[in-house]
């Protein structure tokens, strides 16, 4: 059995491929025309000095996302889970994006998962659904039973994504730059400043063994803890690869299907009182957490347990957010002095654009951040709302950054813009800062906007740092970082 201190394995982003000059230049012709057909009539009216509605890009921009598909759909997933940074409306908006999509030819899937295990697929399998039980903008799930019955749910990447993804990035940075700067889409600024996170979220997602790892990694964190409601699916390395992914198929239903659960009978307060405690282990302990805890990826299971499916979205820390989310814990708890590193940590973080966006300098946002989070880590969730607090610092900085952009002309604008990328640049090189803070927070975010919702909902008399004592030997226990000896970066990588 693992000891509670291993560390979980590092992803390994997958390399793209360098996008064919040929196919290159088809698709940025396609990008233009549906950016000028989409977007031109809006653009238009700004251009001649018409008064647009707020959000007024919204719609065009969502069409655009729509029309062009795979990679900018998946982009829209993330605008539409993100109401923080881009507001209510624009989220509304992008969330068609979350619905399936399109189904692939079952001969390129059984192609697929024939070349991934080198067998055909009657050798493997006693049966194989050719209807997905699951369809994403990059992958899709099917359904099949071993020959020795088990039942297993096989996730297939879509045929030439790897390809689609790198020729898309290559066009989306200076599509999303024209569109800030040169069009004046308020969007495409909060655009921009995600596309780095986007991108290596993208390239350990393509590799579906970094998947197969995390599940591997959080199973057997599981095992040493008393979490017994808690599900990860069982991988099977033998029939999995970068393309195909092999794993315990999970019977359930969604977490916010009150009438599925009221049908199996079930009670789900304990079960989301262990989930919570799940997660909070892996974020205050190791830096790590299943990043996109939506209903459809938390289900109650017919046996009573409670499963985490869909593990391609790891959030990791860098060793300075993961002090900046234990130090807020630890503020909330009643140590007054982390309120000062909490705001010295959002001020290194974003800067003017905060300062700008609260009106506040490091004295007062500590103030700020006390009096708004405190209670909102340990009044109950029915009055609770940690997750907005921290959207709301990012709606703040994004709205601050438009105004910005606004104030100058096109020019002052993209040398701005080029001097921050220099800058990042450099920092990620060393090691520093980087991006890395940002991709963390939103993640941090979007995952306690979900768990708010699933405690509003069953453990509406509670709070998320109820269970004190618990809490408190977690963050005794010092990070996973610590304990390996590592300054700067935790040890998932």
């Amino acid at each position: 059995m693992s000891t509670p201190l291993e560390s979980p394995a590092p992803p390994f982003p997958l390399r793209l491929p360098t996008p064919d000059r040929r196919a290159l230049r088809r698709r940025a012709a396609r990008v233009v025309d549906v950016v000028a057909h989409r977007l031109g009539p809006p653009a238009a009216r700004r251009f001649v000095g018409a008064t647009l509605p707020n959000h007024a890009f919204a719609r065009p921009l969502r069409e655009v996302f729509e029309a062009l598909g795979a990679t900018f759909v998946k982009f829209g997933q993330l605008v539409a889970s993100a109401p923080g940074a881009f507001g209510d409306a624009v989220a509304d908006e992008f969330r068609s994006c979350l619905d399936t999509g399109a189904a692939i030819p079952f001969a390129d899937v059984r192609a697929a998962v024939e070349l991934a295990l080198g067998a055909p697929l009657a050798d493997v399998f006693a049966a194989f659904e050719e209807t997905p039980i699951g369809r994403a903008s990059i992958a899709v799930v099917h359904r099949a039973r071993l020959h020795d019955g088990r039942t297993v749910a096989i996730k297939v990447l879509r045929p030439e994504i790897e390809t689609v993804v790198a020729t898309d990035l290559r066009l989306m940075g200076p599509l999303f730059e024209f569109l800030a700067f040169r069009v004046g889409v308020p969007e495409a600024g909060q655009l921009v400043r995600m596309l780095d996170g986007f991108r290596e979220q993208l390239a350990e997602e393509l590799d579906l063994r970094n998947e197969a790892r995390a599940m591997m990694h959080h199973r057997r964190l599981l095992a040493d803890l008393d979490l017994p409601m808690i599900v990860v699916p069982e991988p099977l390395p033998a029939l999995s690869g970068q393309r195909v992914l092999t794993m315990e198929f999970l019977d359930g239903i969604p977490i916010d299907d009150l009438a599925g659960i009221a049908a199996l009978g079930l009670e789900p307060r304990p079960l989301v009182e262990q989930l919570v405690r799940a997660w909070l282990i892996t974020a205050l302990r190791d830096g790590t957490f299943h990043a996109d805890v939506h209903a459809g990826n938390v289900l109650l299971l017919r046996d009573g347990r409670v499963g985490v499916v869909d593990w391609g979205i790891v959030g990791r820390l860098d060793a300075r957010t993961h002090r900046f989310l234990r130090r807020t814990i630890q503020g909330a708890l009643g140590d007054a002095s982390a309120w000062d590193d909490v705001a010295a940590d959002l001020i290194d973080a974003y800067g003017p654009a905060l300062r700008e966006g609260l009106g506040l300098d490091e004295a007062a946002l500590a103030a700020f951040s006390r009096a708004i989070v405190e209670p909102m880590l340990t009044r109950p969730f029915a009055e609770a709302s940690l997750g907005s607090f921290l959207a709301a610092i990012q709606g703040k900085i994004a709205e601050a950054e438009g105004r910005v952009v606004e104030r100058r002309g096109v020019r002052g604008a993209l040398a701005r813009f080029r001097r921050q990328r220099r800058m990042h640049v450099g920092v990620e090189q060393y090691g520093g800062r980087g991006s890395a803070f940002d991709r963390g927070t939103f993640l941090l975010a979007k995952q306690l906007l979900y768990f708010e919702r699933y405690g509003k909902m069953f453990l509406g008399d509670t709070s998320l740092l109820a269970d004190r004592a618990f809490i408190e030997s977690l963050l005794r226990a010092g990070p996973l970082s610590e304990a390996c000896g590592r300054e700067t970066r935790p040890c998932c990588g």
